[in-house]
């Protein structure tokens, strides 16, 4: 195909787009589409949680080997490979970045029922990450040219209800596939179903015109080099970043653990836990999620000041303390602990979208897939990465002399983080105007 044909079918496809995008029903159709695939990234990702103590005796591991298999396996390769499939996404189409992303995170989560020892479960977790590290930045950025600024928080959080679905999905869907096959049959079950979701993305959904929500011309392609000295120099992006990174380290210190913590300090059976805790922590992550993104825009745009946007994720990092605390050394029984989690996991959920919105309103169009990645970059690496090594080294460290009720001491210990994650919200707002302000086109 010569090159001018090439530029007659982009602009044939880019009409299309635009012409469909101008329906408020296909903009909420993209976003199902983007938010049920996110839901399978968390269920992928967080289907090892539910799985835990039948993983750990089958293949004898220790509670820092599990935090390795739960963290850092995933979030290295995650945070290395995030930030250039950002940058194709950046330069190239999203969707289809997406759903080759997908389909290989969806084939290595079924390749994980195979591995036989922990090394083995740990290259296939590497794989996993490998696929994921394509999902969330280029979705980030399509949301974000589909919706206005005016309700882009509010399209991040529906967006983001897939973090909380996924784990409602795969803690009660792999409590059941776990008693009725083995956690080597749940990985499998849910892996595949990625592959068929894949192919409906690439043939129902538009790649969507840079600009399209601001009504902006599309700009050209900016370096790696470029965007990373923006965002290093705005000193709201790096506090901003640094408190995502922290809230996500109580988010996966905490959330990774809360299935051996019922299991072994309340005996609860894992049934139990899939149905009672999944449902309370799907549903109050939901609920949280949306709560956050709509409370976001709603009072920033009522009174024009944009730092609602992080006030909120403050004011629910530090609300979530206490809540926390009585869940882990007051609350006794496996379903009152559960229901006392609602709070906490509610709160947690308040941060993501108002915080990924305002890192796309700090850069260019052609930035906002790339500044995604550089911000998951940070928040996977220290949160994901760090938070449940840490804390299942903190609980074998505190084991032989509280035996079961260390991993109380661990958790309660990592919760606290969020004193420090709040206050770098707290100083991201003293210059979040001007970094807003000055984004480039």
């Amino acid at each position: 195909m010569t090159q001018s044909a090439l530029s007659s079918t982009e602009n044939h496809e880019q009409t299309a787009a635009h012409k469909a995008y101008q329906k408020k029903s296909y903009r909420y159709y993209a976003l199902a589409v983007m938010t049920l695939i996110y839901v399978f990234n968390f269920v992928d990702r967080q289907i090892i949680v539910i799985l835990s103590e039948y993983i750990i005796e089958d293949l004898d591991l220790s509670l820092t080997q599990y935090g390795m298999l739960s963290g850092i396996a995933f979030a290295a390769i995650y945070c290395v490979f995030g930030i250039p499939i950002a940058r194709m996404a950046d330069k190239g189409n999203r969707r289809n970045v997406i759903a080759v992303s997908l389909t290989v995170w969806s084939l290595f989560t079924a390749i994980c029922g195979s591995a036989q020892n922990f090394w083995q479960l740990f290259a296939a977790r590497f794989g996993v990450g490998i696929g994921e590290a394509g999902g969330s930045p280029p979705a980030h950025s399509m949301v974000s040219d589909i919706f206005p600024v005016s309700e882009r928080g509010t399209a991040l959080s529906i967006y983001s209800l897939g973090v909380y679905g996924g784990i409602l999905v795969g803690y009660v869907g792999g409590a059941y596939l776990v008693q009725w096959f083995d956690w080597r049959v749940a990985f499998v079950v849910v892996g595949l179903p990625g592959v068929l979701l894949a192919i409906l993305l690439r043939l129902t959904v538009k790649e969507p015109p840079r600009g399209f929500s601001e009504a902006r011309a599309d700009t050209a392609e900016t370096s790696f080099k470029e965007v990373l000295a923006l965002l290093w120099s705005r000193k709201a992006f790096r506090h901003l970043s640094f408190a995502c990174a922290l809230h996500a380290f109580v988010t996966y210190g905490v959330g990774n653990f809360m299935v051996i913590f019922l299991s072994r300090v309340h005996d609860m059976p894992t049934i139990d836990i899939g149905k009672y805790y999944g449902l309370v922590a799907g549903i109050g992550g939901l609920a949280g999620t949306l709560a956050g993104g709509w409370l976001s825009d709603t009072l920033a745009n009522k009174t024009g000041n944009k730092n609602w946007y992080i006030w909120i994720p403050l004011i629910s990092t530090i609300a979530a303390i206490p809540f926390a605390l009585i869940t882990f050394l007051v609350v006794e029984g496996g379903i009152a602990a559960t229901l006392s989690w609602f709070i906490p996991v509610f709160f947690g959920g308040f941060y993501l979208a108002p915080c990924i919105a305002m890192t796309h309103g700090m850069v260019g169009l052609r930035m906002r897939a790339l500044s995604s990645a550089v911000l998951f970059f940070v928040l996977n690496l220290i949160g994901l990465g760090l938070g449940p090594i840490l804390t299942g080294w903190a609980a074998d460290l505190l084991e032989p002399q509280y035996a079961t009720d260390a991993i109380r001491y661990a958790l309660s210990l990592t919760i606290l983080v969020n004193v420090w994650c709040a206050f770098h919200y707290y100083l991201c707002t003293r210059t979040l105007k001007h970094s807003l302000d000055n984004a480039p086109a």
